[in-house]
C-alpha cells in the first residue's frame, strides 16, 4: 500500500526522482582502479589514518616516545656488534649515525608492510557491513607510519648535531625518497593484504619475509661494498635506492644513489602498478571471503 501510495503522488514521485542514484557494483577485470572514488572518499582516509594512530597509542605508558626508543636500542645494538665487533665500513660515517640513517627509512617501510598486510582481516567487521573503497584502508595504514616516522627524525637530527654532520642541499631531495619509500611499502602491501584475505598463510610469511627483506637491504652495510654493475641490479630492491638515497642527502656520503635509484624507482612504480591492479581484481570478494 505504501508504494503505491508513493507512485501515484506526484510530489513525492518528483522528489524521489530529484535525489540522486548511486549504484554500487562489483569491479570487472583490472580496468578500473577506482581511484576517482578513492579520492572522494579522502576524508574517510584521513579518519582512519588518524583511528589508527590513537589506537597504536592508547593505554600506552611511553606513548610517541616508542618512536624513539626502538630505533634508538637498535641502532646501540648494531652499533655493538656490526660496528664495533664485525668492523662494518660506514663510508667514513661514525657507524651509530650510518645505522640509525638507514634504520629510519626502514621502519617507515616495515611499518607499513606489516600494518597494510592485516589491515583487511583486521577490519574485517567493518569490510563486511559498510560499502567504502576497500584500498583505503591499507593506505591509511602507511600515512599512520609518518608520525612515528618523524618522530624519531628528531633522534636523527640530534645524533647529526652531535656528530658535527651538516646536510648539503641535496637534503631538498629528502621527501622524494620519503616517497618512494612509502610507495614501496604499498605496493608490497597491496599485494599481501589482498592474498592474505585469500591465503591466511601469509601472516606467518610476512616476518620471515621482513627480516630477509632488511638484511638485503644496506642497513648494516654500506651498498657501496657492491661494485657496478651488481650496484644497479641491487637497486631492484627498492629498498636499496631509498636507504642509500638516504644517506646521501642527509649524511653526505661519497655513495651516490645513481642508477642503483633508477632501478629502485622502477621496481617500486612495477610493484604498485601491479599490486594496484590484483587489489582491484580480488576486491569483489573481499566481503565473502574474509
Amino acid at each position: 500500500m505504501a508504494s503505491s501510495t508513493t507512485i501515484h503522488n506526484p510530489e513525492l514521485a518528483a522528489a524521489a526522482a530529484a535525489l540522486p542514484v548511486t549504484r554500487i557494483e562489483a569491479a570487472h577485470g583490472t580496468g578500473s582502479l577506482g581511484l576517482g572514488e578513492l579520492w572522494e572518499y579522502r576524508e574517510l582516509i584521513y579518519f582512519f589514518t588518524w583511528r589508527d594512530i590513537k589506537v597504536r597509542y592508547k593505554q600506552t605508558l611511553l606513548g610517541a616516545a616508542w618512536a624513539l626508543i626502538q630505533p634508538l636500542f637498535t641502532m646501540v645494538v648494531f652499533s655493538l656488534f656490526f660496528g664495533r665487533l664485525a668492523k662494518m665500513p660506514s663510508d667514513g660515517i661514525p657507524y651509530p649515525l650510518f645505522s640509525l640513517a638507514g634504520l629510519l627509512p626502514w621502519a617507515l617501510f616495515a611499518h607499513g608492510l606489516t600494518s597494510s598486510s592485516m589491515s583487511l582481516v583486521e577490519n574485517a567487521a567493518l569490510i563486511k557491513k559498510v560499502y567504502f573503497p576497500r584500498l583505503a584502508i591499507p593506505i591509511a595504514s602507511i600515512l599512520s607510519g609518518l608520525v612515528d616516522f618523524s618522530v624519531s627524525f628528531l633522534l636523527l637530527a640530534g645524533m647529526m648535531i652531535y656528530y658535527r654532520v651538516t646536510p648539503g642541499a641535496g637534503i631538498l631531495l629528502l621527501p622524494l625518497f620519503v616517497l618512494l619509500a612509502i610507495v614501496s611499502s604499498l605496493g608490497v602491501g597491496l599485494w599481501i593484504s589482498a592474498l592474505n584475505v585469500k591465503y591466511r598463510d601469509f601472516r606467518y610469511v610476512l616476518p620471515f619475509l621482513t627480516q630477509l627483506w632488511m638484511f638485503s637491504t644496506p642497513i648494516v652495510y654500506p651498498s657501496s661494498l657492491l661494485p657496478e654493475p651488481w650496484r644497479t641490479v641491487y637497486g631492484l630492491n627498492p629498498m636499496s635506492g631509498v636507504v642509500t638515497g638516504f644517506r646521501w642527502v642527509l649524511l653526505g656520503t661519497n655513495t651516490r644513489p645513481g642508477w642503483m635509484l633508477l632501478a629502485s624507482a622502477v621496481a617500486a612504480v612495477f610493484i604498485l602498478i601491479t599490486g594496484l591492479r590484483y587489489f582491484s581484481r580480488e576486491e569483489r570478494s573481499f566481503a565473502d571471503r574474509i
